[in-house]
């Protein structure tokens, strides 16, 4: 039970730091100047002929 309780404030604590800051960082990725064309690209990958 102590491994339980050692995870559990752990994740209530560093653990929602750190996903918050991975959802800040992929939302700022996403958005980057740039990123449009990279994102444009990607979404015409299905319709090329090959």
């Amino acid at each position: 039970m102590m491994t339980y309780n050692l995870m559990r404030e752990f994740a209530d604590s560093w653990g929602l730091l750190a996903m918050a800051l991975f959802f800040v960082g992929c939302i700022a990725f996403a958005l980057r100047p740039g990123g449009k064309t990279q994102a444009n690209e990607a979404a015409q990958i299905p319709l090329k002929d090959d």
